[in-house]
């Protein structure tokens, strides 16, 4: 396995509201906060740490993908139960999208519009379902995907965590093998460039911290509106 990741501030924000885990060779997490001031920083990286603190004390072999969910699931409780207590926080919330590699097998859990992309025979695949409203306008087909990137609305999220003292997460699993590769990114990549210009990016230069680099470069080109961050992980058999 080679993986690098990267997180950019952008060309507009003042502040980077996105955080990461970035912990070889299992756990890989993506989060882009939510909210007025600092809060969004807050919540995403207070989102993210819960996540890897819950993991590393599973010292067994387990259901990774519950685990995640589990893992996820108290983030959500702390990031809400701060934004109830502090005013600063309040209304502050955060996607998740996190991995954890168990071997040939991917496990992932997934809150907001942050992606898991996985690439495999030059086929750049979306493994999970962006919970906002756009999406829901592209997949009901009132809207093309070209016409979701401009969309007035397109920031305004369906579920996030730490909004409520509930949350519905998506989950799933997969196996990968050589040759594959998975991009965990956040919305500031993907508003940016299209899945023709990563699956190039992402094909046609061969180390991960070049292709991570390149697609950050390449987004602060393209205008650099909102905070950046992506996670690129190969299997290398």
């Amino acid at each position: 396995m080679l993986a690098f990741a990267q997180s950019d501030i952008g060309m507009v924000r003042k502040i980077n509201e996105d955080s990461y885990v970035f912990s070889p060779p299992h756990l890989f997490v993506v989060a882009d906060g939510m909210g007025g001031h600092v809060a969004g920083e807050i919540a995403s990286s207070l989102g993210a740490s819960t996540i890897q603190e819950h993991i590393q004390k599973i010292e067994q072999p387990a259901n990774w993908e519950q685990v995640l969910k589990e893992a996820i699931d108290k983030a959500n409780c702390i990031v809400y139960q701060m934004s109830q207590n502090k005013s600063e926080c309040q209304g502050m919330g955060t996607t998740v999208t996190a991995i954890y590699a168990d071997g040939t097998e991917i496990c992932w859990s997934h809150v907001g519009d942050s992606r898991l992309y996985l690439i495999r025979d030059s086929i750049l695949q979306q493994i999970t379902s962006d919970h906002s409203l756009v999406w829901e306008l592209v997949q009901s087909g009132n809207i093309t995907s070209e016409e979701a990137l401009v969309h007035p609305h397109r920031n305004i999220l369906t579920r996030a965590v730490g909004t409520s003292d509930t949350i519905c997460i998506d989950s799933g699993r997969f196996s990968w093998q050589p040759g594959d590769s998975l991009l965990l990114c956040t919305d500031g990549l993907t508003n940016m460039l299209s899945e023709e210009v990563i699956l190039r990016i992402c094909t046609q230069l061969d180390q991960p911290q070049t292709i991570v680099n390149t697609l950050v470069e390449q987004a602060r080109d393209a205008g650099g509106y909102d905070n950046i961050t992506a996670i690129l992980v190969q299997y290398k058999g």
